[in-house]
């Protein structure tokens, strides 16, 4: 049975939000505010329900010309069908929304604390990585692809719009080459990971395989055929959700991948995270300096000088390389190897001093003693229990929270006002066009401000 809807706003995910007549929540994929559609019921639950848009009535003047063809199978790019500032204002309702919802601020305050999200200059060929899905299907081919979001079905788009012009066509590219290098054996390839920097023009493949013997000359050979990579990894690893890394071994090139994010260098290797959209991150790492008291200058960021800081969740250095040449005194803790191996390589190659702690932010957070501001950047699951209690007792007078998940990171916020912080500003970055992921930094003051210890 169909029923006409009209859809009032982009939810968080690919679905747009509307009302059925009885005045049930219902979830609409592919919709628009402000469509007049009319809808069919594929799931109907006792609190909400969903619905596929058997005809649009009245289009929404918001609504964009879709770019990429294989969006309906892929799920790379949900929103595309919307006008990038449709897109934008989505975004920042998210985060009220969050701050209402979850954190329980009132509306005022919400829309007060909450700025404009600032837009990519790019909206399509901004990703500076590819995560590929690896298997062979039920008649024995080998596919390489993306998974569409929540399954495990890859699906092979010839070319992704989403990625910098020299990586687009990899998938195609190294779908072939890889057929033909394995023929009709399976070498264990679960993965592989593409990455190019516009600024440096590195490209590297990443090939995510189990541990065991592999033709490293043959494999190497033809992937460089089919792209012109500048270096070639193997990472061996259990496949799953854990990937438990066994090893990392160079294949060809020179082993890692550079990217220049404002005045400093990294390098990265393969297994390590950064950032998918390095102009937007660049304004990642403004937002965080200025908003605890430094200021972006022409040659770097400066102003934060003789400040202790510490940079929870480091990875590589985004911050910490970056806090440094502030001149701030920065304690940088990061658990995984790799990336601690890379955050202590790009202090040296930025010619910064970092104190690299190698371990967990909760275990190791206590044992930093006072500290005049801290930048924490989570994982999507945001702060485990009780860290944000131990930040608390740490008192730095400000912190900058970073975050790719507005719902834990609003759970977040409760937690640190309840803790004797204020939330002061929140500044949305749109890192993914296309998408309705966000990243938000926040900046939290300290109510009760502490008399400065002199440091030996």
């Amino acid at each position: 049975m169909e029923e006409i809807i009209t859809i009032d706003r982009m939810g968080y995910g690919a679905q747009a939000v509307g009302r059925l007549d009885n005045g049930k929540t219902v979830f609409v994929e592919g919709g628009a505010p402000g469509d007049v559609a009319a809808v069919e019921i594929v799931e109907d639950k006792p609190t909400f329900a969903r619905a596929r848009i058997a005809r649009l009535e009245e289009a929404s003047p918001l609504r964009a010309k879709p770019r990429c063809e294989a969006g309906a199978t892929c799920g790379g790019c949900p929103w595309q069908h919307l006008a990038y500032d449709t897109q934008l204002d989505a975004k920042r309702a998210n985060v009220v929304a969050a701050l209402e919802r979850t954190a329980k601020l009132d509306h005022e305050r919400a829309e007060e604390l909450v700025r404009p999200c600032l837009p990519s200059k790019r909206q399509w060929g901004y990703r500076n990585k590819l995560e590929l899905g690896a298997a062979f299907d039920e008649h024995g081919t080998f596919q390489l692809g993306f998974h569409r979001e929540g399954t495990h079905d890859i699906a092979s788009p010839g070319i992704c719009p989403l990625a910098h012009d020299a990586i687009a066509k990899a998938p195609k590219a190294l779908r072939g080459a890889l057929r033909f290098a394995q023929g009709s054996a399976d070498l264990g390839i679960f993965r592989v990971g593409v990455r190019h920097s516009l600024r440096t023009g590195d490209l590297e493949v990443a090939l995510w395989t189990n541990p065991g013997s592999f033709p490293r000359g043959h494999i190497a050979k033809t992937v460089k055929s089919a792209v012109k990579a500048s270096s070639i990894v193997r990472v061996m690893a259990d496949p799953g959700k854990a990937r438990k890394i066994k090893g990392v071994e160079t294949l060809d090139g020179k082993g890692c991948w550079e990217e220049q994010l404002g005045s400093a260098s990294y390098l990265a290797s393969a297994p390590s995270f950064f950032q998918v959209n390095t102009a937007q991150a660049e304004k990642l790492v403004a937002c965080v300096i200025e908003g605890l008291g430094g200021r972006m200058a022409e040659d770097g960021p400066e102003g934060l000088d003789d400040l202790l800081i510490a940079d929870l969740y480091a990875g590589g250095g985004t911050f910490s390389v970056p806090l440094a040449q502030a001149g701030a005194e920065v304690l940088a803790v990061e658990a995984a190897g790799s990336s601690v191996r890379d955050l202590r390589r790009n202090a040296d190659l930025n010619r910064v001093d970092v104190e690299v702690i190698g371990g967990d932010a909760a275990r190791e957070l206590p044992e930093l003693g006072d500290l005049d501001a801290l930048v924490v950047d989570p994982p999507r699951a945001g702060l485990a229990d009780g860290v944000v209690e131990s930040i608390a007792a740490a008192e730095p007078t400000r912190v900058a929270y970073v975050s790719c998940d507005p719902a834990t990171w609003a759970r977040d916020v409760a937690r640190f006002e309840a803790c004797g912080y204020r939330l002061e500003s929140v500044q949305p970055v749109d890192l993914f066009p296309q998408t309705y992921h966000v990243e938000v930094v926040s900046i939290f003051a300290r109510l009760e401000r502490r008399a400065r210890k002199e440091r030996p």
